[in-house]
């Protein structure tokens, strides 16, 4: 059935959106889940795999102990109750990227479950809608493993329909997955779209700060399935839910609730009933496509998992992993802030170039807040840009900008030395001292020869000194321009203003 999409401000006049998101996060371990198995991204097909993660027969799983660490870490951090007791079930269902024809799961005995996440919901760009604060009730995080994956080739929408025929790559089969399950999100009418987002943006940084993923959405290490339904009111009963998988970036899962919003609303505005089914979201396009009927639970035929006994977590080490969390993101952008005495703007653009961390360590190892955000969310950040890589990717440390932020403080280099050092040192020939000394960029501190370019440029340029005595002190700009020349960029500017103001005064 084809209809007309509804604009989104009309649906949410007229509906109630409710959200459920479910997040999938790969963790990074160095084997799979239930096998010794290697885990590298991006490997050759099918050349990371072992009797377990292809399902040969007589294969037995074994739980990946690191796995049930993060697991549990993850549920600390989300808030949850760590179950005394849980287990493993089998989830059935054929689908050709799953070798067992069943996934190990979790299903009524997850390792962590009845959490919440408090999220800041930003401020609209046009300032129309104030930021705020909205709780995510968590309902569960439980393990489970990844399926490999399908490539269909042939056809032109990449999908399994209209293919000429498939592969199937079972590298990623078996990696350790923790699903987070969300509550039914009520009450977000038309920021919808945007708690979404900024819920799985808060979840990324909450990850990250854990260390137990890499959270690179576009490799599929975070991916979100978005549950949407529509109902008259909010008093109403929860309407039938569509269910968009695998979207994965933070624009994408912004733009997949607002799609299905509007077409939620075109169905029901029709007469028509809604399908519970899962959808395909297409990047290019910002459309959603249906793909099958969604299963309920009973479909599955979950049943405890024959193979792997019970987890019983000792509660002494649940304790010490409490212990050992980091400070949460939220908390420590706000400590950050406070501390640095950024602008909201300032700091706001320092979150978004993901220099939080770095600019933090360049402060740490002796470089003051300014500086550090100056090189990092300056030049470098023009240069993380221009490669097409994270700030994290580049050839220099956060030790060497403290050393070449030092080095100007000092008077030793000027900003333009500096650069040219920070250059050698992302083309790898050597740390900053090693480029500083091998390029010879040391500011000339012999007043003499100083002295004698200022002099030079003083005689030649007479009427640029009449304009500064006259006055006009900017125009002294131009004079300390020819001397830098003269010095071939080694003196510092301040020496040179007062070199020339001494002179014409």
């Amino acid at each position: 059935m084809t209809v007309e999409l509804v604009e989104y401000d009309e649906a949410v006049a007229e509906f109630d959106p409710v959200l459920g998101l479910e997040v999938h996060v790969e963790l990074n371990t160095q084997t799979k889940m239930f096998s010794g198995a290697p885990t590298e991204f991006g490997a050759e097909p099918n050349t990371q795999v072992d009797p377990t993660s292809l399902g040969l027969p007589g294969a037995m799983p074994v739980l990946n102990a690191k796995a049930l660490e993060s697991a549990i870490r993850i549920g600390l951090a989300l808030n949850c109750s760590i179950a005394e007791r849980c287990r493993f079930a089998r989830k059935n269902y054929f689908y050709p990227d799953m070798p067992k024809n069943f996934q190990t799961s979790q299903y009524d005995e997850p390792i962590a479950y009845e959490g919440y996440l408090d999220v800041d919901v930003p401020a609209s760009e046009d300032g129309s809608k104030p930021a705020f604060t909205y709780r995510v009730l968590i309902e569960r995080a439980h393990m489970e493993e990844d399926t490999g994956k399908s490539l269909h080739v042939g056809g032109s929408t990449g999908r399994i329909h209209g293919a000429e025929f498939s592969l199937v790559d079972y590298n990623r089969a078996g990696i350790p997955l923790i699903e987070i399950v969300t509550k039914p999100l009520e009450g977000t009418g038309d920021r919808a779209p945007d708690v979404a987002r900024a819920y799985v943006a808060a979840l990324r940084d909450l990850l990250r700060a854990l260390d137990v993923s890499d959270v690179k959405m576009e490799q599929g290490s975070l991916r979100c399935d978005v549950n949407l339904s529509l109902r008259p009111s909010p008093e109403a009963k929860l309407g039938t839910r569509s269910e968009t998988k695998n979207v994965n970036s933070l624009r994408s899962v912004e733009r997949a609730v607002r799609y299905e919003v509007s077409r939620h609303a075109a169905v029901l505005r029709a007469g028509e009933k809604v399908v519970q089914e899962t959808r395909h979201w297409h990047e290019d396009t910002g459309l959603t496509t249906s793909g099958r009927e969604k299963s309920d639970a009973e479909d599955y035929r979950y049943f405890p998992e024959p193979d792997l006994v019970p987890i019983v977590p000792d509660r002494a080490w649940v304790e010490e992993l409490r212990a050992s969390l980091p400070e949460p993101p939220s908390q420590r952008r706000k400590r950050l802030h406070a501390e640095w005495g950024f602008s909201d703007l300032e700091f706001r653009d320092l979150v978004n170039a993901g220099a939080l961390d770095v600019v933090e360590a360049t402060v740490a190892a002796g470089a003051s807040p300014a500086a550090a955000r100056k090189w990092w969310s300056g030049e470098l950040a023009r240069r993380a840009n221009a490669d097409g890589v994270e700030l994290t990717d580049l050839r220099v440390t956060p030790a060497d900008v403290a050393e070449l932020a030092q080095l100007v403080d000092d008077g030793k280099l000027t900003d333009r030395l500096a650069r040219e050092a920070l250059e050698g040192v992302l083309a790898g020939e050597g740390d900053v001292a090693t480029v500083v000394q091998a390029r010879g960029l040391v500011v000339v501190q012999d007043d003499g020869a100083l002295n004698a370019a200022v002099d030079k440029v003083i005689a030649a340029n007479p009427d640029v000194v009449e304009k500064i005595r006259g006055g006009k002190a900017q125009a002294a700009g131009a004079l300390i321009g020819q001397v830098m020349k003269e010095m071939q960029g080694k003196a510092d500017a301040a020496r040179i203003r007062e070199l020339i103001t001494a002179r014409v005064s």
